[in-house]
């Protein structure tokens, strides 16, 4: 790939990256994406001092995988974000000099801290940066990487990204850390490690170790490494007794598969677990996730958005990758995690449009009164058994193009799917329009409510606390504004409300470098 020109400063020029970005008619406007560029994982999220902090991975040079930086923003509502300087720049030599990988941001007593991924060539390795009271400014350790290599007389298939956490008190607080791997023929992994000062590290082991031999095409399936590794603690006030969850990404052999989580007891030096689930049902569209626990207590969650276009089409448009919106991960009746967006999305919610509640009794009809591709949606329905109730939005008048969101119940009423059809979602034969399922939990009612979030290209929907994420480029995007509901079998409307969303930023292109 041709690199842009550098400036004197050492920046690059970038020429036209933010401006291209900003005019492409696919790229979210409330949903959180950089200047411009490459955007993947979230990194270093944190609640300091009553301002949320989202760092990610960003590259202002082109939208690529290449030299990757952090980029940084801030917010106190979790909606309407300002761009930061950028927090962690390649060196020029040194363990990070091909680029500063996922991490995580800690408080060692008083001092903001990252613990990242340093590459340089082959090797991935954990560094330290030191930042300052706003967390604007950072400054790399010079005995960086703090760990020399991965764990002795292991086989294994990658080592990086971190989750750090300060564990015990008083005399006999240490940091643990967990660092994403595998081990070949085996599986996937999360190797632990302890310290007293988050510069020497003690290897203690595996703290859980997967099994790759299961299919690979299967929807559960573990994976060869697991990246971006998360612990944390569920239940009332997150305290001991409580459920234990560990989040991770199956990679295997450079492809990104799907984000994963067990629940289970973190004890000791392992993790016990009791049930293996998928996180998101929209598979690579939700990856890396990173979490972290805000000043009101709440669990708060994001993921990456990737492409489902080309390589090409994302060098054209300028930028590439895109920040969820963030959940709040609850743990719900039935032991596995519910995921709803936070309520301060409200704050973009406009216009508010509403239809009739009663019988579904069309097949499909079109809300000529609900239009966008900035939109809010909330419905409640109830199914009867064997019964299916559809969603249709971005849709073209002609219904060339469209998107569905489809709930169902089994025949014998005893549970659900929910399945999002991208077959018609473009008429562009190179983007990803496979569809996505997953399994839907229903009381006796069959009660669902349904919340569909369109922001361009980025797709999120949430039924009875399950997410699906995902990808959609319709051809063209000016008239795909169109909105439907219909139904098979009975189907009662309980309530459809929707609003038009007003973006987050303000108008125009974002400095590359704030």
């Amino acid at each position: 790939m041709t690199h842009d020109l550098t400036l004197p400063s050492g920046r690059p020029a970038a020429e036209g990256l933010a401006e291209r970005a900003h005019r492409d008619p696919h790229r979210p406007r409330f949903h959180f994406t950089s200047p411009g560029g490459w955007l993947n994982d979230p990194n270093g999220l944190t609640h300091w001092n009553g301002v949320y902090h989202l760092f990610y991975q960003y590259n202002p040079l082109a939208p690529a995988h290449h030299r990757i930086h952090w980029g940084h923003a801030t917010s106190t509502d979790l909606v309407h974000w300002t761009d930061e300087p950028v927090a962690l720049v390649p060196g020029t030599d040194g363990p990070d000099r091909d680029g500063c990988w996922s991490g995580v941001l800690v408080d060692d007593g008083g001092v903001p801290t990252l613990v990242y991924s340093g590459r340089h060539g082959d090797l991935e390795l954990p560094c330290v940066a030191r930042g300052s009271a706003d967390l604007r400014y950072w400054t790399k350790d010079q005995a960086n990487p703090v760990i020399t290599a991965p764990p002795e007389g292991l086989d294994i298939t990658a080592f990086r990204d971190h989750c750090v956490w300060r564990e015990g008190s008083g005399e006999d607080a240490v940091w643990r850390q967990l660092i994403g791997s595998g081990i070949r023929g085996v599986g996937g992994t999360a190797f632990l490690y302890e310290s007293d000062d988050l510069r020497d590290w003690r290897y203690v082991g595996p703290l859980l170790t997967g099994d790759a031999s299961q299919k690979q095409g299967e929807l559960d399936w573990t994976g060869t490494m697991w990246e971006c590794v998360d612990l944390f603690r569920l239940g009332e006030d997150e305290k001991a007794g409580s459920t234990d969850v560990l989040v991770f990404s199956a990679w295997d052999e450079g492809t990104t598969h799907h984000p994963l989580y067990w629940t289970g007891h973190y004890q000791g030096d392992t993790f016990t677990p009791t049930a293996l689930n998928r996180l998101d049902y929209g598979g690579r569209y939700f990856y890396a996730p990173q979490s972290t626990r805000d000043e009101h207590g709440r669990r708060i969650m994001f993921g990456w958005l990737q492409e489902g276009r080309t390589d090409e089409a994302n060098a054209q448009a300028g930028w590439c990758g895109v920040m969820s919106l963030p959940r709040i991960v609850t743990l719900g009746a039935d032991g596995r995690l519910d995921q709803a967006p936070v309520p301060e999305l409200g704050l973009l919610r406009r216009e508010h449009l509403r239809i009739p509640a009663g019988p579904l009794e069309t097949a499909y009809t079109r809300l000529h009164t609900v239009r966008g591709d900035q939109l809010d949606i909330e419905t409640t329905l109830h199914l009867a058994p064997g019964a299916t109730a559809r969603l249709v939005v971005r849709e073209t008048p002609d219904g060339a193009e469209r998107t569905v969101v489809e709930v169902s119940r089994a025949h014998d009423g005893s549970g659900g799917t929910l399945r999002l059809h991208r077959e018609s979602s473009s008429l562009d034969p190179t983007v990803d329009t496979e569809p996505r399922h997953g399994e839907l939990p229903l009381d006796d009612d069959g009660r669902v409510d349904l919340r569909v979030l369109v922001d361009h290209s980025a797709l999120e929907i949430f039924a009875n606390g399950r997410p699906l994420t995902a990808r959609i480029y319709p051809t063209r995007p000016d008239e795909a504004v169109g909105v439907g509901i219909g139904a098979d079998g009975d189907v009662t409307l309980e309530r459809f409300d929707a609003w038009q969303m007003a973006s987050a930023f303000t108008d125009g292109p974002r400095p590359l470098w704030p």
